[in-house]
């Protein structure tokens, strides 16, 4: 019975929106995990956000609440979450193993009698066993909701070759090229944060603060932490890297500073490597602990 509440409720806003509007034309691959994104964001709506979340986990998915739990003993533990959620992606991107992906977009919540609150998602995605997409880590950072999002912006991976490591020990090397990559950049946001965000940053990167609209691009983020005077320091604590190793996470603590005012964070951020062989921060979202 369910199964048929959802279907109804899928027909019911399919009905409303026309199909070239809910699903425009994608790439295989990305649009795999778009679709996964949005499949549990439409039965947030028919069903409910603890449906949802339980829908796209598994006992190793992590949520950021805002301190990190796991999520399926938070979800069995029927936690105080929105009565009411939808999200809908407008960054996406797949690794070539097609085993990691990341997707981002707003979101909008409401519990029964409160006024309805806006932020951010940021979910970095793995394959589960049987090959369908589960959540590795899930985080939100709340904003006023003024702006309309931007343009869906994906990246579909392409078949070139890839190596295709089988050793555990190569495997966590490459790890650790992330994490002494983060590093480096903490160590240079302690000497200058303008150098540090210039150097690591990627052109088109975006970035995720909270009571803040989205900020694209490296120029727009220099000028907003200088505009608020922020100063920003992190220190890495685990990461994550895609089999095929162009894509990978790290996150950590940080300490964000701003006038008289010194307040504790997490951060994420989404790493390219890029074509000159250099890691780059393609997202960042800072969210209080």
């Amino acid at each position: 019975m369910k199964y048929s509440s959802f279907l109804t409720s899928i027909s019911l806003v399919c009905i409303a929106f026309p199909a070239q509007v809910l699903f425009a034309q994608l790439p295989d691959k990305v649009g795999g995990l778009i679709t996964a994104d949005r499949n549990a964001a439409m039965l947030s709506k028919a069903q409910s956000p603890h449906a949802a979340f339980s829908s796209i986990i598994d006992k190793e998915s992590t949520f950021y609440v805002p301190s990190a739990v796991n999520a399926f003993n938070y979800l069995n533990n029927r936690p105080n979450i929105p009565d009411v959620l939808s999200w809908d992606p407008n960054f996406a991107l797949v690794s070539k193993s097609l085993d990691w992906g990341v997707t981002s977009g707003k979101m909008e919540f409401q519990k029964v009698g409160a006024v309805k609150r806006n932020g951010q998602y940021l979910t970095v995605w793995k394959r589960g066993k049987k090959g369908d997409w589960k959540v590795e880590l899930r985080a939100e950072v709340e904003n006023f909701g003024k702006n309309q999002p931007q343009e869906i912006w994906y990246h579909e991976p392409d078949d070139s070759w890839y190596l295709k490591h089988r050793s555990k020990v190569r495997l966590q090397q490459r790890e650790d090229v992330v994490m002494s990559t983060d590093q480096l950049f903490s160590t240079v946001l302690k000497a200058n944060n303008e150098t540090a965000y210039s150097e690591f940053l990627a052109d088109d990167a975006r970035f995720y603060y909270p009571w803040q609209e989205e900020i694209s691009g490296k120029k727009n983020v220099l000028s907003f932490l200088k505009k608020q005077r922020i100063t920003i320091e992190t220190e890495p604590t685990d990461v994550g890297r895609a089999y095929s190793g162009e894509f990978a996470y790290s996150l950590g603590n940080a300490t964000v500073s701003s006038k008289d005012k010194e307040v504790k964070f997490n951060y994420i951020r989404i790493w390219q490597l890029k074509d000159d062989y250099q890691w780059r921060v393609i997202l960042e979202m800072l969210f209080e602990r």
